[in-house]
C-alpha cells in the first residue's frame, strides 16, 4: 500500500456556510475505486473528524457517505452564529484546510 495525502485523491475538498449556524463539507472524488478506498480506511469518520477539528462529535449535525456522487459530507455546528462578533470565517469557507492532508493507505 503507498500512503497518499486526500488532497491527492479528491478532485473537490471544499466547506462552506450551510446556514447561520452551520459549515458543511465536501470531499468529492471522480474515481470509484479511489473513493471506495478512502471509505473502506476510515480515515474519514465522525470520530477522526472530531479529532482533527479538535471538538466533541456532538458538534456533528450530519455526516454521509453519498455513494451516487463518489462524496463523503458532513456538516459542523458552528460555536457562534455566521456574522456575529469573534466570527472569523462568515462563509465558512476557510474551515477546509485540515482534511488536505489526512494521510490514506491506497
Amino acid at each position: 500500500m503507498i500512503m497518499k495525502k486526500l488532497s491527492d485523491l479528491a478532485k473537490t475538498i471544499r466547506s462552506k456556510n450551510a446556514g447561520v449556524d452551520k459549515i458543511t463539507f465536501d470531499i468529492i472524488f471522480t474515481d470509484r475505486d479511489v473513493y471506495d478506498q478512502v471509505r473502506r480506511s476510515k480515515a474519514i469518520t465522525p470520530e477522526t473528524v472530531a479529532t482533527l477539528y479538535g471538538i466533541e462529535q456532538s458538534r456533528i449535525a450530519d455526516f454521509v457517505e453519498y455513494d451516487p456522487a463518489c462524496a463523503i459530507k458532513f456538516t459542523l455546528y458552528r460555536l457562534r452564529p455566521s456574522g456575529s462578533a469573534g466570527d472569523s470565517d462568515i462563509f465558512g469557507a476557510q474551515q477546509y484546510a485540515p482534511l488536505l492532508d489526512i494521510r490514506i493507505d491506497i
